[in-house]
């Protein structure tokens, strides 16, 4: 074990000097609340100011508490940051996962449609009707993809909702998710294909 992990425990043990371990958990409080507001912008660009603060100063909060009421499992086998690290990006899934589903999104506009192609690597600079292709990406959605295609492909790629919280809203595995989307795209791509928006070889595998 490095020479910081343990010192990370001996600061944060229950039988540690009071004003230091009160100290220590403080400043893991703070490292674990930068890393949440990374998360959450990183997750889910359309939460900010207050409220992405809010969400990024829970998830701090209870990943401390669940990392104070762990620190026994702590084998040493990474830093202990690295180890404390995933205790507040779970806490960011559940707590997006929550407020999306309190504060579930507007119907999307042109400009969130019209930001589609670039979620499929595709640069609109390239494309002279990019307004074009962004409204044949949506026909296809509507025209082409079943009921469920069409609520997980508009709900992770357009919206960007956490993964984490349609699986659970849902009640499906990660992987129904991924092979969902992944025919969506595939008959997206096809329909821009055939209808000469994209060439052959130009692929929509990236959300």
């Amino acid at each position: 074990m490095d020479a910081e992990s343990r010192e990370w425990l001996r600061l944060l043990d229950a039988g540690a000097c009071g004003a230091d371990r009160r100290i220590a958990i403080e400043r893991l409080h703070e490292v674990l609340l930068q890393v949440a507001r990374r998360e959450v912008r990183r997750r889910h660009t359309a939460i900010a100011g207050t409220e992405l603060d809010d969400i990024a100063q829970q998830a701090a909060s209870d990943a401390t508490l669940s990392i104070l009421g762990k620190l026994d499992s702590f084998r040493g086998e990474s830093r202990f940051t690295t180890w404390a690290y995933k205790f507040v990006i779970l806490e960011v899934s559940n707590k997006l996962g929550r407020h999306y589903w309190r504060n579930p999104p507007v119907a999307l506009d042109t400009e969130e449609w019209n930001r589609l192609p670039e979620r499929f690597g595709i640069d609109p600079s390239e494309h002279a009707e990019a307004a074009e292709l962004s409204a044949a990406i949506r026909h296809a959605v509507e025209a082409t993809l079943t009921e469920r295609q069409r609520q997980m492909f508009v709900a992770i790629v357009v919206q960007g909702i956490p993964l984490d919280a349609l699986v659970d809203k849902l009640g499906v595995s990660r992987n129904a998710v991924y092979k969902t989307i992944f025919d969506a795209r595939r008959k997206i791509r096809e329909f821009l294909v055939t209808n000469q928006y994209l060439t052959n070889h130009v692929a929509l595998e990236r959300p």
